[in-house]
C-alpha cells in the first residue's frame, strides 16, 4: 500500500466503553503508546444515543479484583481512576466521560479512521483523513463491538417500504439527527433493548401499538409503560409500498393478524461486529461468533486481544467496560515478556437449549475468567437449571441455579473446576438439565 508507515506500542481497534477503557487504563500504568481508532467521526459508542439513565453509576474494581485472583495483579491497574464514575447517567454523559478518562490519561484518540485489513501479525492498514497509513503495534486490543441484525438477516418477508428500523438506526435517528420517524410503532423483539426502542419512540411522539415476542413471556419494564405486550408471536411479513403499512404476525395457536403501522423496530438479535477479526484468521467461537478467547481476553492470534461485545454480543455497557480496564493487565505482561506461555487451551462448547459461554477456552494454569465466573446464555427458559460440566466423559462440576434463566439474561457458571481440567484432553462441555 501507499501512505505513511507507523508503530504504537498498543492499538485499540473501536472507542466504545470497552476501547475507551483499555486505552485508560493501559495509557495510566505506562503501556508506552496507546492509540485508539474509531470509525465514526465521535467517539463513545452506543452509549452517545441511547439517552436514558443508568449508565455508569458506582462501578465496582472488578478489573483489579480479577487479576488479583488469577495471579495477574500488577500495581499499574486501576491506575486511571476510571472505575470511579460517580452516580449513574444517561448514555451521552457517560460516553462524554468515558472519552475524558481515556484522553486525560494519555491515550492518542482518533476518531474517523477505519481499518480496512491486515498487514502482519499485528499491522493493520487504516484509512483516515490523513489518507492511507499501516500501523504496527506491539499490542492490538479489538473492541469492535456488535450490532443488530438488520431486516434483511433475519430474512423477515414481504415489500422494502421505509419505516423500518434497528433499534440502533432508531436512537442514532431520534438524538443525533432529529430526524421524524412516524406516527404509530410496532416494536419486535424480546430482549432489554426492547424497552429502550419503547423510550425512544415515546420520546419521538410515536404512538407504540404493540410490542410483539416470539417467546412466552418477557422479563421487561414494558407493563408500566402501558404497552399491549403479544407474547407467542412471529412476525411473517411486512407491507406498504410508499411507506410500510403494517406487519404480519402469526401467533402459537396458528391465528394470523396484521397491526396497522407506519413504522416497525426489529430489536435485539445482537451479532459481534467481527469482520477486523474473521479478516485476520482469527478463530472464531461458533456459538458466541465473536472470536475464541481465554481468561486472559487472548485470541488465537498471538498478541491480539479482545474485550467487549465483540465477544459476546451482547452485554451492558458497564461490563463491556470493566472488561476494557480487565484486559489492560494480560496486554501489560505481553509488553514486559512475563505473560504465561498461550497455547493447549481447550475450547469450551455448550449444548442446547444453551446457547454460548464466554470466555470460550481454558487458560493457563487454571487462570480463572473476570469475576470468577463464566457468562451463559440461554435460547429458551429453564427454570432452576442443573448446570454440568464434563471431559472424556469424566463429570468436573456440577452446578444448581436458583434462579431461572431466560433468554436475553446472562447467567453465571463458577470456575473451580478449572483446575480439573486435562490440557490435553478433548473439548470441555457444558449442559443444563
Amino acid at each position: 500500500m501507499s501512505g505513511s508507515e507507523r508503530e504504537v506500542d498498543v492499538l485499540i481497534v473501536g472507542a466504545g466503553p470497552a476501547g475507551l477503557a483499555a486505552g485508560a487504563e493501559l495509557a495510566a500504568a505506562g503501556a508506552g503508546r496507546v492509540e485508539i481508532l474509531e470509525r465514526e467521526q465521535e467517539a463513545g459508542g452506543v452509549p452517545r444515543h441511547c439517552h436514558h439513565g443508568g449508565f455508569g453509576g458506582r462501578l465496582d474494581r472488578s478489573a483489579y479484583a480479577w487479576a488479583v485472583a488469577t495471579g495477574y495483579a500488577s500495581t499499574g491497574v486501576g491506575a486511571s481512576g476510571y472505575a470511579s464514575t460517580g452516580v449513574g447517567t444517561s448514555g451521552p454523559g457517560y460516553a462524554r466521560r468515558s472519552v475524558a478518562a481515556a484522553v486525560d490519561a494519555g491515550a492518542d484518540l482518533r476518531t474517523g479512521v477505519t481499518v480496512t485489513g491486515w498487514a502482519g501479525p499485528r499491522s493493520v492498514e487504516t484509512t483516515g483523513p490523513h489518507g492511507l497509513e499501516r500501523i504496527t503495534a506491539r499490542a492490538v486490543v479489538l473492541a469492535t463491538g456488535a450490532r443488530e441484525r438488520p431486516r434483511s438477516a433475519r430474512l423477515i418477508p414481504g415489500t422494502r417500504p421505509p419505516g423500518v428500523y434497528t433499534t440502533g438506526e432508531l436512537q442514532q435517528a431520534v438524538h443525533l439527527y432529529g430526524q421524524r420517524i412516524g406516527t404509530t410503532a410496532v416494536v419486535v423483539g424480546g430482549e432489554p433493548v426492547t424497552d429502550a426502542a419503547v423510550a425512544t419512540l415515546r420520546a419521538a411522539g410515536v404512538h407504540v401499538a404493540a410490542v410483539v415476542t416470539d417467546r412466552p413471556s418477557l422479563p421487561l419494564r414494558l407493563w408500566s409503560r402501558r404497552v399491549p405486550l403479544l407474547t407467542g408471536a412471529t412476525v411473517t411479513g411486512l407491507t406498504g409500498r410508499a411507506r410500510l403499512t403494517g406487519v404480519g404476525l402469526r401467533h402459537d395457536d396458528g391465528r394470523t393478524t396484521t397491526l396497522r403501522c407506519d413504522t416497525v423496530v426489529l430489536t435485539g438479535d445482537f451479532v459481534p461486529d467481527h469482520e477486523l477479526a474473521r479478516r485476520g484468521g482469527l478463530r472464531l467461537d461458533p456459538g458466541t461468533l465473536g472470536p475464541a478467547y481465554d481468561s486472559a481476553f487472548r485470541t488465537s492470534r498471538p498478541g491480539v486481544f479482545a474485550a467487549g461485545n465483540l465477544l459476546h454480543a451482547v452485554e451492558r455497557a458497564g461490563f463491556a467496560a470493566q472488561e476494557g480496564r480487565a484486559v489492560a493487565v494480560p496486554v501489560l505482561h505481553h509488553l514486559a515478556g512475563t505473560e504465561d506461555p498461550a497455547g493447549g487451551g481447550r475450547p469450551l462448547v455448550v449444548d442446547a437449549p444453551l446457547r454460548w459461554i464466554a470466555p470460550n477456552v481454558t487458560g493457563p494454569d487454571g487462570a480463572r475468567p473476570q469475576g470468577d465466573r463464566f457468562v451463559l446464555r440461554t435460547a429458551r427458559r429453564l427454570p432452576h437449571p442443573l448446570l454440568v460440566v464434563s471431559q472424556n466423559g469424566r463429570e468436573l462440576h456440577r452446578q444448581r441455579l436458583l434462579s431461572t434463566a431466560v433468554p436475553g439474561r446472562p447467567f453465571g457458571l463458577a470456575a473451580d473446576w478449572l483446575v480439573r481440567v486435562d490440557p490435553d484432553g478433548a473439548p470441555v462441555r457444558i449442559t443444563a438439565r
